[in-house]
């Protein structure tokens, strides 16, 4: 009975990955809509002629939210491929009660979906780590600076 209950465990634990794979694709989804929105609407500021001083600031944005929605993709395409490796894992754990099986592949498995999540959240971290540029961009068409000069914190204020 307790060898049976091991089996579950092995099983269930990649399954639960499954569940948190799928709450991560919903949350990077949402972002690349975001993204694809917004970028729609600098197209549209670009190409509107009554505003042309803010094209060069527009068009930066878009090179830097381009960017962003290419490694949010990408991050999403690792998530799912980590999804895929977790259910794979699952069924390889099942399958072991039917079939000779090294517990080795199951295991082998299940790394290369942990390493698939962390190459998604490096990806995720670059774009957020992007995102501060974009606001840069546009924090200095509106207070009039250079995006590369740091604002500088009100006295005895501190950035958490």
């Amino acid at each position: 009975m307790e060898h049976a209950l091991e089996h579950i465990a092995a099983a269930v634990t990649p399954a639960v990955m499954v569940s948190a794979c799928g709450l991560i694709a919903l949350g990077l989804d949402n972002q690349v809509a975001r993204m694809s929105g917004r970028l729609r609407d600098l197209a549209r500021e670009f190409r509107d002629e009554d505003a042309p001083a803010r094209r060069a600031v527009v068009a930066r944005q878009v090179r830097v939210m381009e960017l962003r929605h290419r490694l949010y993709s990408r991050a999403i395409l690792l998530d799912y491929a980590a999804l895929f490796a977790f259910v794979v894992t699952s069924l390889l754990w099942l399958a072991q009660a039917f079939v000779s099986l090294s517990a080795a592949v199951p295991v082998m498995t299940f790394g290369v979906g942990v390493l698939l999540l962390a190459g998604m959240a490096i990806y995720v971290m670059a774009s957020i780590t992007l995102a501060r540029r974009t606001v840069r961009a546009e924090a200095a068409d509106i207070i009039g600076r250079s995006p590369e000069a740091p604002l500088r914190e009100p006295a005895g204020v501190r950035a958490h």
